[in-house]
């Protein structure tokens, strides 16, 4: 059984959905503190040759909080968001058959933080016909309380794996003996360069999965999603 376990985003870029489509069960922290500077609620699309960032308000709270507790902002403008991509990807080769997704996606009306990441990484995996188990750590029942690497063993206990796998980032965050002790094979997902025409020169690398897809053809955008990738 292959495991991976990360925390939302909100449509990150091919990466995230490589390590998804690598694994039997992806794990998604809901009780995770949310950041002010990482990439939960905001991403990248490319506008008039360069990359720019579009985001979810959210509503003033406690920087103490998980990301489920966090909800999103009451004149949050749903229309005003598609307008961005709209205006972003409305001549790009596949627009007419993205859009229709961000609309689903977008217009989602539950205002929970979480809930709305969930549905937005949910929607992106059907769409890429990816068929991976996809569940809640809190739904899991693990020891507790744990951080780090303890809780990433623990919940690869409760769920049988005998393999983990994290994004190449977190290579310095895991011991791999720790993790053969408790029978578990742990490895790293390297994503590789994928690079395709775009509105304009040079290729902008890292954008949103959005991207992706506004300018590939969706059974080239599930192709690198399932293959182009390497496992160390």
């Amino acid at each position: 059984m292959k495991v991976a376990i990360m925390q939302p985003y909100f449509l990150p870029y091919v990466g995230y959905f490589q390590l998804i489509a690598a694994v039997d069960i992806f794990v998604v922290y809901d009780r995770i503190k949310y950041t002010k500077k990482g990439w939960i609620n905001r991403n990248r699309l490319l506008r008039d040759g360069a990359d720019a960032t579009f985001s979810l308000p959210l509503k003033s709270d406690s920087d103490a909080l998980a990301i489920v507790d966090r909800r999103l902002a009451a004149n949050f403008d749903r229309r005003g968001l598609l307008s961005q991509f709209r205006g972003a990807y409305a001549r790009a080769p596949q627009f007419d058959q993205c859009f229709p997704l961000l609309e689903r996606i977008v217009r989602f009306e539950d205002d929970n933080l979480f809930a709305y990441l969930h549905h937005s990484i949910v929607e992106i995996c059907a769409h890429l016909g990816l068929g991976t188990g996809i569940r809640v750590s809190s739904t899991i029942d693990v020891e507790a309380p744990l951080k780090g690497q303890d809780k990433v063993l623990s919940l690869c206990r409760a769920l049988h794996a005998d393999t983990y796998i994290n994004a190449s980032g977190g290579a310095e965050l895991y011991s791999r003996e720790a993790f053969a002790d408790q029978g578990v094979k742990l490895r790293f997902l390297r994503a590789l360069p994928f690079e395709y025409p775009q509105l304009g020169k040079p290729f902008v690398p890292w954008l949103s999965i959005v991207d992706a897809l506004m300018f590939n053809p969706l059974d080239r955008v599930r192709e690198r999603v399932l293959n182009h990738y390497e496992l160390f």
